[in-house]
């Protein structure tokens, strides 16, 4: 059987506003994960190993650093001819419209750009989670219970109230989808990879923006339309998912990957390509002490650093400790710092020989070097084995 044209739309252009001050000067999907790599390199990764290679990338917020990064689609085989990435930014159209209201609106504005290239499927993504899933899969399943929509749910162990919480039937028919419910009746939920016939999607939004006038987020318009009127089965992914789009997601994700329960990125057989640029490997001087961490390239670590996440460029003198912390590119820890269960944004320069952070929550202190944001922790989340202890 001819295998189906698939279409990606990566959804890249939302603030991110639950992540506080990491996401001030950085759109989310450009943020550091795993010390090595970029939030957009796993959606990218997952679509190329898929064979999926024409990806549209809708942009909206802050999409300097991202672009950049980008360079042309080339780190993930994307820089392409026929095909490949290609870069959808915000614009003013004829009739004068500006920014997108939300995910559905900003999947309408491509409509027409969608309808010329004719896929016969188009995936949606967003650009903020950690997964590893085979498209490929996704797609079979979609023909062969001959769907409409067919949407990755996953089961979750926490709160799943901030998820798009769904049921099934014995088949696999989705009946139930409900967004962000104060009172979540299931865990399992969407994990924001939905693959729609070109036809209901296009068809689908046209109806709502004449109804509605104004779209919004499709888990509010879209989804419960289609689920409405049209077939809509669920694609079950039993692997690890994690949505990094608060806080406390963004630092458990990683401390899980410290713990050997997280996300796998170092598979030889499902690589996570990356554009980060080559660098020296990390420097450990005589008198520091790493242990159970991640320390990435061109880092140079002198003090203490325990089960922690060291980005890029990061330097950590003698004298500081670092403990449960995830500390992006550039961040510099001066001598009598400590550091417990902090995020550490981009570039910030921490001095002052004084404590920062608690066992209670997670801290997290922005460019400037300030603490900007504290979460308490969700104990129903899944937090490092041994984060009691500090």
């Amino acid at each position: 059987m001819e295998r189906p044209t698939v279409l990606a739309l990566v959804l890249a252009g939302g603030k991110g506003s639950r992540l506080g001050a990491l996401t001030d000067h950085t759109v989310k999907p450009a943020l550091p994960v795993g010390g090595t790599y970029r939030l957009i390199d796993i959606s990218l990764s997952n679509l190329v190993h898929s064979h999926i290679t024409d990806v549209w990338m809708v942009q909206q917020y802050l999409p300097h650093d991202l672009n950049f990064y980008m360079a042309g689609g080339r780190p993930w085989d994307l820089d392409r001819s026929h095909g490949g990435l290609h870069v959808l930014p915000p614009y003013q159209g004829a009739d004068g419209e500006g920014f997108a209201s939300g995910n559905s609106d900003s999947i309408f504005r491509q409509a027409e750009l969608i309808r010329e290239a004719d896929p016969d499927l188009v995936l949606v993504l967003s650009a903020d989670h950690l997964y590893t899933v085979d498209f490929r899969d996704v797609v079979d399943t979609h023909l062969t219970k001959r769907a409409d929509l067919t949407m990755v749910t996953t089961q979750v162990s926490e709160d799943a109230s901030r998820y798009s919480v769904v049921e099934t039937d014995e088949a696999g028919t989705v009946t139930r989808f409900e967004y962000k419910p104060e009172e979540p009746t299931s865990s399992l939920v969407a994990g924001e990879m939905f693959l729609f016939a070109t036809d209901v999607l296009l068809d689908s939004l046209t109806h709502l923006q004449q109804e509605l006038g104004e779209l919004g987020d499709y888990g509010e318009d879209l989804i419960p339309h289609v689920m409405e009127h049209h077939r809509v089965v669920e694609h079950r992914h039993l692997g690890y998912w994690m949505d990094l789009g608060t806080i406390q997601s963004f630092w458990t994700a990683q401390q899980q990957l410290l713990d050997g329960d997280g996300a796998t990125l170092d598979d030889p057989a499902w690589p996570i390509w990356s554009g980060q640029a080559p660098l020296l490997p990390a420097f450990v001087a005589d008198d520091a002490a790493v242990t159970r961490s991640l320390v990435a390239p061109g880092s140079h670590v002198a003090g203490t650093v325990e089960h922690s996440v060291i980005g890029e460029n990061v330097t950590v003198e003698a004298g500081a400790v670092v403990r449960n912390c995830v500390l992006l590119d550039r961040v510099h820890v001066g001598p009598g710092v400590e550091l417990v269960n902090v995020v550490a944004d981009t570039g910030a320069h921490i001095t002052g020989g004084s404590r920062r952070g608690s066992s209670q929550h997670v801290t997290v202190i922005d460019r400037s070097g300030a603490v900007a944001d504290r979460e308490p922790f969700d104990t129903s989340a899944a937090l490092p084995r041994d984060w009691e202890q500090y």
